[in-house]
């Protein structure tokens, strides 16, 4: 029996304005948002501190609505997406309940969800084994390092595998080595299941060895400045010894060139070098 393929976006977001009300008036926070990810694809979302990078993923997860424009998850809207735990989310803080073991913390949405014991335990032996945790199934939060806890935040994400994984700054509070190794085990993991990711950050390194486009955010009101293609071969097949090659440092001054507007905007599309 062969698989089906996913032929839909998993992201279509247009002509999206975000206006927040603020006591001293309102603060357009993106203008003219136009972009598509396709299923599969990583695609990051960098710029200045106050850009919108956050506030365009929270409305692509259906926390917050467009003051207009509209942004469709798998040809659903957003909020249909969400009711249907079609994506998954992790945040800068893995946010993982003290009280209940790794285990626990990743048996979280299945259970609300309504899986059978069954369904539940078999999944979660599947993500403590995928994202590399086996020995710490019955451990808590607080016996694990930073990137451990993240790594059950990642699994939890992906419990009611979605084809969407939604990331929110996820290593910004990890040390630069365990940074290193976190997002190496990230394109693994993408890898291993298929999923979308849109992913935020502030590091130009970080967005360039994990994705296949980045996209350049301009300052406030948030705009795409610049969509630049990584040409650097899949995704998939990266290694730390990517980071010694000289692509990847000629990609690294394409999005800092892109960040300081010395590259045009590119189609919301584009995936050439893919």
């Amino acid at each position: 029996m062969t698989e089906s393929v996913i032929t839909t976006d998993a992201v279509t977001v247009t002509a999206v304005d975000k206006v927040f009300e603020a006591a001293a008036g309102q603060v357009v926070a993106l203008s003219g948002i136009d972009l598509v990810v396709e299923p599969g694809e990583f695609v990051s979302l960098i710029g200045p501190s106050g850009c919108g990078k956050s506030t365009l993923l929270r409305l692509i997860a259906d926390l917050d609505t467009p003051s207009s424009g509209s942004v469709e998850v798998f040809g659903t809207s957003a909020h249909q997406a969400r009711v249907d735990q079609k994506y998954g989310i992790a945040f800068q803080q893995a946010g993982l309940l003290p009280w209940r073991s790794v285990a626990a913390n990743i048996a979280l949405p299945l259970e609300l969800h309504g899986s059978s014991s069954v369904e539940t335990r078999e999944r979660v032996a599947e993500l403590i084994a995928l994202v590399g945790l086996d020995d710490f199934g019955d451990r808590y939060p607080d016996e694990l390092s930073g990137g451990m806890q993240q790594r059950v935040a990642i699994a939890r994400a992906l419990a009611k595998k979605p084809e969407l994984l939604l990331m929110d700054e996820p290593f910004g509070a990890l040390d630069e080595m365990t940074r290193e190794y976190m997002q190496t085990e990230l394109l693994r993991i993408s890898a291993e299941t298929g999923a979308a990711v849109v992913f935020v950050t502030h590091s130009i390194p970080e967005a360039v060895y994990l994705s296949d486009r980045v996209v350049v955010m301009s300052p406030r009101p948030g705009r795409i400045a610049a969509v630049v293609p990584m040409a650097l071969g899949s995704t998939a097949s990266r290694a730390d010894d990517l980071r010694e090659d000289g692509a990847f440092f000629e990609m690294i001054t394409a999005v800092r060139e892109a960040l300081h507007g010395g590259a045009p905007a590119s189609s919301a599309r584009g995936v050439e070098n893919r």
